[in-house]
């Protein structure tokens, strides 16, 4: 799935750019020994992006993987797949959608605007769950990270569609008010909805979701949001049988969402 396409000028990053690691594909098993829930989300006819299993039966995703870009309409459950571990031509698991929740107040028709970001957060329900040894879903944390820290993201992107790859050092360059995380992590078109991680309380923790590629003063950057409670109310989402829709109600990182049935 593409990326959205932001041009957005950071002050220099030089020495947090430089203590990043180098992104590298996890081809073998052993490699990809941990980081199982990650996987790719296929959409018929239309792409791919990246997706994490934090439930037995949810993945986390960007809202905007659930649009055909060339039509602008929401693709069906039916036509999405979640692949966990996916690595050279085989994953760990392989799950319908049933469902899914898309935070109200995000906008596929509006495209590569900054206020778009801290919306573009989507939860997924599995026709099955995955309950396998193998595969363990990630926790979210509604902590933020703050700018300075250190983080890692698992992604599929063009050109490394067949494997994940990780890089296990980025930085988060800046924390914006309006509820954009700033990442130097290294991602490329396919990247939408990589799990950006951290630890917390001694356990990897999902702490945003990628959901543009933007370009710094320097380098491409990445864009994420911050979580807060928005999981949780996507989550809820799904318990009650709603789904987010369009809404005029501002919404903070923080706030109950206003869901609707569809």
């Amino acid at each position: 799935m593409r990326l959205f396409l932001l041009l957005f000028l950071l002050v220099p990053f030089q020495a947090l750019a430089q203590a990043d690691t180098r992104l590298h594909a996890m081809q073998t098993g052993d490699a990809n020994r941990g980081w199982e829930a990650v996987g790719r989300l296929n959409m018929q006819g239309v792409g791919f992006c990246t997706a994490t299993l934090i439930a037995p039966d949810r993945v986390l995703t960007a809202a905007h993987c659930l649009f055909d870009h060339r039509t602008g309409q929401q693709i069906p459950p039916g036509r999405l797949q979640f692949l966990a571990g996916w690595r050279t031509g085989r994953a760990e698991a392989i799950r319908g959608i049933s469902r899914v929740a898309v935070w109200p107040e995000f906008d596929f028709a509006v495209g590569a605007e900054m206020a778009n970001v801290p919306r573009d957060l989507a939860v997924l329900e599995l026709d099955q769950p995955v309950r396998t040894t193998s595969i363990h879903p990630f926790g979210v944390a509604d902590e933020p990270v703050r700018a300075g820290d250190a983080v890692a993201v698992v992604s599929y992107a063009r050109d490394r569609a067949e494997a994940p790859s990780i890089q296990e050092t980025c930085h988060v360059l800046d924390q914006r008010r309006d509820g954009v995380s700033v990442f130097s992590c290294d991602i490329d078109f396919g990247s939408s909805g990589s799990p950006v991680f951290a630890v917390r309380d001694g356990e990897i923790q999902v702490v945003s979701v990628i959901s543009a590629l933007a370009q710094g003063q320097e380098r491409p950057i990445s864009l994420g949001m911050r979580l807060g409670g928005r999981v949780a109310a996507l989550e809820q989402a799904l318990d009650q049988g709603v789904s987010g829709v369009l809404s005029s109600q501002p919404q903070g990182a923080r706030s109950t969402a206003r869901f609707l049935r569809p």
